[in-house]
């Protein structure tokens, strides 16, 4: 069931699932509102959403073309929705004018307020942020509405669930309703009262599966955005004023897009094609070389955007797993053919062409003591951030890696790489024609919980990492515990 769910999160990019589920929550809040349920009418909301959706899409196409830039819609589309949820809902000039403002103002910061190519805040709250502090406007952030809570609460578990970023929500919904309730109840509220109030009127949830796990303004490692998490969770609780400034969600959520710039690379990453190898029948492998060092640790992932027109619902953008080392001078990334649009354009591009990436996360990184023995185990493609491991790493480590290929033309995605010291073991339909020094064909035939015991007799004294497609790390992941490795390090390659 998890998988044929995950299947289905899957089919669409992420900026277009967050894009369905904030329509659905402005589809029933237009029904909410003609029950009576919400403080606005129905024709407040439109007007609100027109004018939010619409000047956010709007000014987008021409300050992308006053940069010359191809703009990103649907990022436009996702301020604008989220602004809506942010301001008053009105029919007055000047509660809509202070959303036009803010939508404004949040697509020129994509464009002005960046470090080096560098996206710094979420555009939506920052947008909120300057029309507060200029007086011309106050947000709402009506989205807090007990009636809408359970909405919220399934679409904001939809968008970190396929975020991964589940621990970093449950910690914000943990910290910032925590500090709200013991502030509540030390001034005399009842507990009952002061346990319902964080999620009746404050717009914790919506925020910690919206705004606060927007991937381009956290930092690149775990533990940087449960911080992260945790410092926003306790500005949105603490009422602080200092001077004209004072405490609101869109400050609280500014300030930990600014830390997390801190610990971030500071600057956009700016790549020219190199080459372009067909690894396998259906395995590409392109190499980049970036205007500036790429700062990143090996087994972490980028996000390629490829501007082209008429994408698919794929989008314009995708993740790839690094396989270069972070000392190499140039960066390189393998995928699977499709007939996607981004594929497509991929393809079509020549050497010397120019790309971006918005950034580097990732948390698939091995541990800093090179004593730890460690087992890889990966399908096709998913070697890739292993390649980054092993060629930074070298032989200092005690490494086995095991390699499920549907193709034995798979192994090349293994050339240059230095194996010394690791322990390889292959299974392919038919005999590799040759083999890496040390290497093992372990024959054709299904990875499973037998075929690991059988070549990793020790895996119980290993560290494990599991990557490749959803299907296999589902069915390895238990396969491996079973066999007692203690941690199970994964990383999904989906849709590509």
């Amino acid at each position: 069931m998890k998988r044929a769910f995950d299947t289905t999160l899957g089919r669409i990019t992420m900026y277009r699932q967050v894009i369905v589920l904030l329509v659905l929550l402005a589809a029933v809040s237009m029904l909410l509102s003609a029950f009576g349920l919400l403080f606005f009418t129905p024709l407040e909301l439109l007007a609100t959403l027109v004018v939010a959706v619409g000047v956010s899409v709007s000014s987008n196409v021409g300050v992308a073309r006053l940069f010359r830039v191809v703009p990103h819609g649907e990022s436009a589309l996702i301020t604008g929705l989220l602004l809506f949820f942010i301001f008053r809902p009105s029919l007055e000039l000047a509660e809509l004018g202070a959303t036009a403002l803010a939508a404004l103002v949040a697509t020129l910061s994509k464009y002005l307020i960046a470090i080096r190519g560098r996206h710094v805040f979420n555009p939506a709250a920052f947008g909120a942020v300057v029309v507060g502090l200029t007086g011309l406007g106050v947000s709402w952030w009506w989205v807090g509405s007990q009636y809408l809570l359970p909405f919220v609460l399934v679409t904001a578990f939809l968008v970190l669930y396929r975020t991964r970023r589940l621990a970093m929500g449950g910690v914000f919904v943990a910290v910032s309703p925590g500090v709200v309730v013991v502030t509540l109840a030390s001034g005399g509220m009842s507990l009952g009262a002061a346990l319902a109030t964080p999620f009746t009127s404050y717009p914790i949830l919506f925020l910690a599966g919206f705004m606060l796990s927007e991937p381009l303004t956290l930092p690149p490692r775990r533990w940087q955005q449960l911080a992260e998490a945790a410092i926003v969770g306790v500005l949105v609780a603490v009422p602080y004023a200092i001077g004209p400034v004072y405490s609101t969600p869109e400050l609280a959520l500014i300030v930990g897009n600014l830390l997390a710039f801190l610990v971030s690379q500071r600057r956009g990453i700016r790549l020219e094609l190199l080459s372009r190898r067909q690894v396998a029948p259906s395995i590409v492998e392109i190499s980049f070389r970036p205007a500036a060092p790429v700062r990143f640790t090996p087994g972490q992932y980028l996000e390629l955007q490829v501007p082209h027109p008429k994408p698919d619902a794929r989008g314009q953008r995708r993740l790839f797993s690094i396989a270069s080392a972070p000392t190499s001078d140039v960066v390189t990334v393998a995928y699977r053919s499709s007939d996607s649009s981004f594929k497509s354009a991929l393809t079509t591009l020549e050497p010397g062409a120019r790309l971006s990436a918005t950034g580097v996360w990732g948390e698939f990184v091995l541990p800093a003591d090179p004593a730890r023995p460690l087992l890889l185990v990966a399908a096709g493609i998913g070697v890739t951030p292993f390649l980054s491991q092993l060629a930074a790493e070298g032989p200092r480590r005690d490494v086995v890696l095991v390699l499920a290929l549907a193709d034995t033309a798979e192994l090349a995605l293994l050339d240059g790489v230095n194996l010394a010291g690791v322990a390889l073991h292959v299974l392919a339909p038919d005999r590799p024609p040759s083999l890496p020094p040390g290497a093992r064909y372990a024959g054709p035939g299904r990875l499973d919980r037998n075929r690991l015991a059988e070549l990793v007799p020790d895996a119980r004294s290993r560290l494990a990492w599991l990557s490749g497609p959803p299907a296999f790390v589902d069915d390895l992941k238990p396969a491996l515990r079973a066999l007692g490795v203690r941690r199970v390090h994964t990383d999904y390659f989906s849709g590509y």
